[in-house]
């Protein structure tokens, strides 16, 4: 590339800031619209988005990457991922509206949950270590290597789960080891669970409810699922 000068650079400057207004207003639009199809989903997955421990474990859809819940929405909307509760609500979502319920629940700030575990301080230590440290000797893989530095997620396959619900991380730990949900890449995620034992899952998903989940770009323009639809957790 040539030398720009001064004005060069200035009118490079303000070209690229033209480019990403229509961004930002179309992501904007996307959590607008997003918000109203949403209404169907806030009895479980709560207003805020960070779903709730109960009789069933609601995760946390706050904050996490629009492409992997929009992925999660297409895959129980056509049953690849099994959900008598969740199927009927993606039914009632045409492609525009998954986007952009994605879009707005990825928008919202994450909270861990408010309750601790009613597990030991052993517990605890033990889910430190799987999900830090893994289990050489029994081939577990620690969480750390796939879902980042702080379990706080890498990309659109791998999600945030620090402070995910405790019962929720063991429900998917429990239906990859089982085989009745599957879609990860490489199978990793039943291969490391069908290793792990239910004291095991209990452990890492205790400590995992602890940690605190990756805070949000606030200010910057939310990446729109349209059209990168990949399998994922």
């Amino acid at each position: 590339m040539g030398y720009l000068g001064k004005t060069g650079r200035r009118t490079l400057l303000a070209a690229l800031l033209l480019a990403a207004v229509p961004m930002q207003v179309n992501a904007d639009a996307a959590i607008q619209r997003g918000q109203a199809a949403a209404a169907v989903c806030v009895a479980c997955h709560q207003a805020d988005g960070n779903g709730m421990e109960g009789a069933s474990s609601w995760p946390r859809l706050a904050g996490l990457s629009p492409v992997y819940l929009a992925n999660q929405i297409r895959a129980f909307k056509s049953g690849e991922r099994e959900s008598a509760e969740m199927k009927p609500f993606a039914d009632m979502l045409n492609d525009q509206q998954i986007d952009d319920v994605a879009a707005y629940f990825a928008s919202l700030p994450a909270k861990g949950p408010q309750t601790a575990p009613d597990v030991s301080a052993d517990v605890l230590e033990s889910g430190r270590q799987l999900a830090l440290h893994g289990d050489w000797d029994r081939y577990i893989v620690p969480c750390i290597s796939c879902h980042g530095p702080a379990n706080q997620g890498v990309g659109h396959t791998f999600p945030d789960i620090s402070g995910q619900h405790a019962g929720y991380i063991a429900d998917q730990l429990r239906a990859w080891r089982s085989g009745t949900r599957t879609g990860d890449p490489q199978d990793l995620m039943k291969a490391i669970a069908m290793r792990m034992t239910d004291a095991d899952i209990d452990a890492v998903s205790a400590w995992l409810s602890t940690q605190p989940p990756a805070e949000r770009l606030s200010d910057g323009p939310v990446q729109i699922a349209v059209g990168q639809h990949e399998g994922g957790k």
